[in-house]
């Protein structure tokens, strides 16, 4: 490589602003760390015998390790792509096989002296890479039904090798490659689909079971099969773009449903969902006939949306079935169903009875009585942030988000200075990446969302975490690093 005019060699053409957000998050978790373990019968944060102290080694480790990709070309990983995934798949098999049981899971090999490696937490950067690179062939072009099969296998076998694992929250951080198939033309009918199939979801299995009054209908059922008499329309109109063919639909589902729902409320009860469906089914039908009078598929694909929304309430039970006990009760817990303080919504309570107890400006470093009590299980891993929360009260914890939101929107921003397809498909991938575990840690502690065992990047403790974080990002510094390098 040799600079050119405007090139400040690497290490100045680095962006500094990200690596200085990094060691802040980096420090700040080291902290949430002392406070989240600190032991009174051993108060030496720098014990390597305390999680405190073994946390410094990870993070000098993670340091030294940063410091030593960013002498990492870029061609390098240009070149071995491909071999860095099928090597990282091969690794997640025989995980799979090898790992001891480890709180349910086995997706953890030992490597003596009590240290430990999750490779699902490396196996992320082998994947964004490799669709990446796959992704900047000449000629393609994700409309095409065949690229994209292909580049969401990259994501959906080691997401398929995890669940193997009993790793069900790591292996649904790698739907956020969705996003960046998004970002590179992927039609966002796809995205709706995924959005409307969790609302429907939510609706089905929180009022499943709840009656309207004076009526034989069940509201979770009713609810669904109308918002896919909606969500069906929606997509008519933004997908045909004909008004007049979306005023048929929705004149006449909102119409025959109020019609049916005024007669079963005043005249004669009965269970107006079987009107409901049966309209959803008329949308569809009418969708399949417009598709062949007008050759349009995607009138066609719309139908199966609708026939898909259709189906959705009757099989939430079947969903609920299949998963493991421990998940089925988070998931009542979190919808509300059943109150379980003592088993599955422990967890939650305890995070938000500490949050809440640190009031504005929180307690102090080490006063956190919740934390110090050892009332928050997992609190110094995934439950991290009920630290914050206690210690450092909202001050403290609005302050975490804000670094997180500023250091992700500049992730987005180098991404999309990228001069070629594999810097900003990798770029987006690890700014995804970081989004989602910031949201569903978050969100978790809060209750929010469904308690899926994700570490927060840079605050929860663990080694194999912070090195797969750090190699991630720092893969991508390089990358940017060299977007003014000519080569020969």
């Amino acid at each position: 490589m040799e600079t050119g005019s405007n090139n400040k060699g690497i290490f100045l053409s680095l962006d500094w602003v990200t690596i200085v957000f990094y060691l802040v998050l980096l420090v700040w978790g080291w902290f949430s760390v002392c406070g989240a373990s600190y032991s009174f019968e051993n108060p030496d944060l720098f014990s390597f015998e305390e999680f405190s102290g073994k946390q410094l080694v990870w993070i000098g480790s993670s340091v030294f390790l940063a410091v030593i990709l960013l002498f990492v070309e870029k061609r390098f990983y240009e070149i071995s792509a491909y071999f860095l995934y099928v090597a990282m798949m091969l690794l997640l098999v025989v995980t799979i096989f090898i790992a001891p049981d480890t709180k349910g899971s086995h997706s953890w090999i030992p490597l003596g002296a009590g240290i430990k490696l999750q490779p699902a937490e490396f196996a992320k950067f082998t994947v964004a890479l490799a669709m990446g690179k796959f992704m900047s062939r000449y000629g393609f072009y994700l409309s095409k039904p065949k690229n994209f099969i292909a580049t969401c296998a990259f994501f959906i076998v080691p997401m398929l090798l995890i669940v193997l694992q009993k790793e069900t929250g790591t292996a649904l951080v790698y739907l956020t490659f969705f996003l960046v198939l998004y970002r590179e033309g992927m039609t966002g009918s796809l995205l709706f689909t995924a959005f409307a199939a969790v609302v429907y979801f939510v609706v089905g299995v929180r009022y499943g079971d709840v009656m309207i009054e004076n009526m034989p209908v069940v509201i979770g059922e009713f609810a669904v099969l109308l918002l896919a008499q909606l969500f069906t329309t929606a997509m008519t109109q933004v997908y045909g773009n004909r008004w007049h063919d979306t005023r048929i639909m929705l004149y006449g589902g909102v119409g025959l449903s109020l019609l049916a729902f005024l007669f079963s409320k005043f005249v004669i009860p009965f269970n107006l969902c079987w009107i409901l469906l049966g309209i959803v089914v008329l949308q569809a039908g009418f969708l399949i006939w417009l598709s062949i009078q007008r050759q349009s598929w995607r009138h066609a694909l719309i139908a199966v949306f609708a026939l898909f929304s259709a189906s959705m309430f009757y099989v939430c039970d079947t969903i609920l079935e299949h998963l493991d006990d421990h998940q089925r009760v988070r998931i009542e817990v979190l919808l509300g169903k059943r109150d379980d303080l003592r088993g599955a919504g422990y967890n939650v309570n305890q995070a938000k009875i500490a949050i809440g107890s640190g009031g504005v400006t929180g307690k102090g470093f080490l006063n956190g009585t919740q934390t110090k009590l050892k009332y928050v299980p997992e609190q110094n891993t995934d439950f991290i942030f009920c630290t914050v929360g206690e210690e450092e009260g909202f001050v403290g914890a609005t302050g975490v988000l804000v670094c997180y939101l500023i250091f992700i929107l500049r992730l987005l921003k180098l991404s999309e200075r990228q001069p070629d397809t594999l810097g900003r498909v990798y770029g987006y991938s690890v700014s995804c990446i970081f989004l989602f575990h910031l949201f569903i840690n978050v969100g978790m502690v809060l209750g929010l969302t469904p308690v899926i065992g994700i570490p927060l990047p840079f605050f929860s403790y663990g080694g194999s975490s912070l090195w797969g974080f750090t190699i991630l990002l720092f893969i991508f510094l390089r990358m940017d690093a060299e977007r003014n390098l000519k080569r020969q």
